[in-house]
């Protein structure tokens, strides 16, 4: 899912520390369709109508569609980012969480999305990389991001 950029290899703290304030990815796009949304929908018990009732969202909705949760946008940033970095002697990587998130425009069924990361911060926590990013959730043709999300990825090097 990445675009022509190059792999950013991670092989210590110094590596990433190197990258702040670097673009490290561009994803390729990927279709939110309904069957992604009512997937979504039924595992997390979100039936919302603006996600679900397409009829109801034809009547009531801007441009008749329905949207994608936000926390769906969310859910597909590991998937979209994935193959960013290579962090070389790796044990194990474990989301840490989120700082801040923010949802500036819907993505309505049948739009591309896609994910542009920055890294904003490398530091050593707990004997490991806890590096810090920007993830910007774009949506083909709209001016705003989807979503904006500070993530917090950690990182452990096998000794």
């Amino acid at each position: 899912m990445r675009r022509g950029a190059t792999l950013r290899v991670i092989k210590s703290i110094e590596d990433a520390k190197a990258l702040e304030g670097e673009e490290v990815g561009l994803s390729e796009w990927v279709v939110i369709d309904q069957h992604r949304i009512d997937q979504f929908a039924e595992a997390t018990g979100d039936y919302q109508w603006i996600h679900v009732d397409t009829d109801r969202a034809s009547r009531e909705m801007p441009d008749g569609k329905t949207i994608a949760h936000g926390y769906l946008t969310i859910a597909l940033i590991p998937a979209l980012t994935g193959n960013f970095i290579e962090v070389e002697n790796l044990e194990r990587a474990i989301n840490f969480g989120l700082n801040k998130v923010r949802f500036y425009t819907p993505v309505p069924v049948g739009a591309r999305l896609r994910a542009r990361a920055k890294v904003l911060q490398a530091r050593r926590r707990a004997g490991a990389l806890l590096l810090t990013s920007e993830v910007r959730l774009e949506v083909e043709g709209a001016k705003k991001p989807a979503c904006v999300a500070e993530t917090l990825g950690m990182y452990f090097f096998s000794t």
